[in-house]
């Protein structure tokens, strides 16, 4: 059943707001999470930080000129309420579905999102790119960017806001703190403090006492009088040490508090300036507040109980293979230490962590840091695995170049969620690690077609000590195949022959290989026998078992779950080098298309990705002079 919105409903673009009094605004408030709540019940997705935020977006839009004011969200995560308020709800239900609405900002939706997100802690850089761009052009817009407290636990914020405090341009940060005690709690006296220090008659006091204080050769001293007074009163010495003023905290809440606030520092405070709002994340849904994790990501979900879909259920994770396979090797080798950024639940290691809570360290939303710190382990003499999605591990790579590769040290890096992702789309693929990884000297890359391989490649890297190592793996379950009871660990730069045949040769990387064996049954019934590989190794390449495919089979097709420059670019290398491209041998590589692919399911991905049976089996067709048969097959029905 719909629910009410009869004051949302007035509502079709933010400029609606602006004549609402507070109550009505109150009202478009209470009216906004119901419908937040009612659309992710239907899409499932982020939902416990934008019911956190209802209050601060409905304040935001109705203080400030959106979107010629630029309000730029930190992540995207609490984007919901921010989309259902700019032209978007109509669409609110296509939340992360194929052809529909991106579960983060995105600049191709809407003018309403100046600057796309999905990783953390970018919004104060760009933020301070727009004040910049907009004080050059002679511009007098406003400038808003929105960061939680866990994204500013990464260098990059205060890397912005130490850029930010030095050049002293017009800019506001808004920081909502849902989790952390960055200040004394919110109360009466905080709030008065807060609209005090954020209005005229304040700031013209304060503007007298700074002359007085000049005039008698004070100033310094009394400034830091000033700062301090209000640091120990509020909490923003930190953030008025790096240049900014502080406004805070305020209950993020209570719209009685947040407008006033916003209209004060639109309209006087010159420089950038840090409010800090309080919130709850999962406000105002009692299962999402009474959760442990405050409904951060959610199935579909009925919105009376908050009973969450059950999964179809089948076998393990990969994630949780990983980590079971983790827990067998540290039970051995106690030298054995594991580091996330922020992932804990979503890399597996809080059940590591359960089990060795004195060798598991979460090191908040900061990949740079993660990696450093695991060379510092290994150079120390431990044996650090770095779990860190795929698309995460790109914010550390500098890192993984200078201070691991360079040094020879023995990281290692368990990627997740690598190929492709589903609902949270480009953003989060695991497109290019196989080539960024790849092309370091020394490092050693693999990639499992299956659990049993992915725990033998926990094992093969804990064994490595002279070198850097990764091994990647897809999101989802594995394919029910049963543990064996001891985990050998692989032959260093060795693959494996899966099915001999004599015409092609398909030679997988990762998580398409039973693709490729469904392809070679295509293949089969067409009088063309294929043998099926599983490389296991990126780097080093097993070039024995390579040399042999090219010089045995008219047709070479390399399959990977990545994008151009990877697996496929290796082996051409390596058969140029050799001198087997000069013969008449026909090559294919199957990758990512070179293009970045929105959300859909993950089997939808893969289907225009062209990374599915039918595709491969069309690539030999077409290599060995049976156009027509390609492209049936490449038109055959899904």
């Amino acid at each position: 059943m719909p629910v009410e919105t009869p004051t949302l409903d007035r509502v079709t673009v933010p400029a609606d707001l602006r004549n609402f009094d507070l109550p009505t605004l109150r009202q478009v408030a209470d009216e906004l999470r119901a419908e937040t709540i009612d659309a992710v019940s239907v899409t499932g997705g982020h939902l416990g930080a934008g019911l956190g935020v209802v209050e601060l977006t409905v304040a935001i839009h109705a203080v400030f000129d959106t979107p010629d004011d630029t309000l730029i969200w930190d992540v995207g995560h609490q984007c919901y309420p921010h989309k259902i308020l700019t032209g978007r709800r109509d669409r609110i239900r296509t939340l992360r579905q194929g052809g529909g609405l991106s579960g983060f900002t995105k600049r191709s939706e809407s003018e309403y999102d100046p600057f796309g997100a999905a990783h953390a802690s970018t919004s104060i850089s760009a933020a301070l790119g727009f004040a910049v761009a907009r004080d050059l052009k002679g511009g007098n817009s406003n400038v808003i960017a929105v960061i939680g407290d866990g994204a500013m636990s990464a260098g990059m914020a205060y890397e912005a806001m130490n850029n930010a405090g030095a050049l002293g341009q017009r800019l506001i940060v808004i920081l909502n703190d849902n989790d952390m005690s960055i200040a004394p709690p919110v109360g009466a006296m905080s709030h008065y403090f807060a609209r005090l220090v954020s209005s005229k008659s304040y700031r013209s006091i304060r503007k007298l006492g700074k002359g007085v204080a000049k005039a008698i050769g004070v100033e310094e001293a009394a400034r830091r009088a000033e700062e301090y007074m209000r640091g120990m009163a509020m909490g923003g010495t930190l953030f008025e040490e790096m240049g900014f003023r502080y406004v805070g905290p305020i209950d993020g809440h209570d719209l009685d508090q947040l407008v006033p606030v916003l209209r004060n520092v639109r309209d006087g405070i010159d420089g950038p300036v840090l409010i800090h709002a309080v919130t709850q994340k999962g406000k105002g849904y009692a299962p999402a507040e009474a959760a442990d994790d405050k409904y951060h990501g959610v199935a579909k979900f009925n919105v009376v109980t908050g009973e969450q879909k059950k999964s179809a259920g089948g076998p393990p994770s990969y994630t949780k293979v990983f980590a079971e396979a983790l827990i067998n090797e540290a039970e051995r080798d106690d030298s054995v230490v594991a580091v996330t950024a922020a992932m804990p639940s979503g890399t597996g290691l809080d059940t590591f962590a359960e089990r060795f809570p004195n060798r598991s360290f979460d090191v908040g939303i900061a990949e740079q840091h993660a990696v450093t710190f695991a060379a510092g382990l290994a150079a120390a003499g431990m044996k650090p695995f770095a779990a860190i999605y795929s698309t995460f591990l790109q914010r550390g790579y500098d890192q993984v170049v200078h201070d691991v590769a360079i040094q020879k040290l023995p990281v290692r890096f368990a990627i997740d969620r690598a190929g492709l992702v589903g609902a949270d789309g480009a953003t989060h693929a695991g497109s290019f690690d196989i080539g960024y990884l790849g092309q370091l000297p020394g490092m050693v890359v693999m990639a499992a077609a299956d659990e049993v391989e992915l725990a033998r490649m926990v094992a093969t890297a804990t064994q490595i000590d002279d070198a850097p190592s990764a091994f990647r793996y897809p999101r989802g379950n594995g394919l029910g195949l049963e543990m064996p009871e001891t985990i050998e660990p692989l032959d260093l730069g060795k693959g494996r022959i899966v099915r001999e045949g004599s015409k092609v040769a398909i030679l997988s990387l990762g998580g398409r290989l039973q693709e490729a064996l469904k392809a070679a049954d295509d293949l089969g019934a067409r009088g063309l026998s294929a043998t099926i590989a599983d490389a296991r190794f990126a780097k080093p390449l097993d070039e024995d078992l390579i040399l042999r495919l090219a010089r045995e089979h008219e047709v070479l097709i390399t399959v990977e779950e990545g994008a151009r420059g990877g697996f496929g670019a290796f082996v051409l290398h390596m058969l140029a080098e050799r001198g087997v491209l000069d013969g008449g041998l026909k090559i294919r590589t199957l990758t990512l298309p070179d293009i970045f692919q929105d959300q859909d399911t993950p089997d939808a991905m893969y289907e225009a990705a062209g990374l599915n049976a039918r595709h491969i089996a069309a690539a030999a067709l077409e290599a060995i002079g049976r156009s027509d048969e390609a492209a049936a097959t490449l038109a055959a029905a899904v």
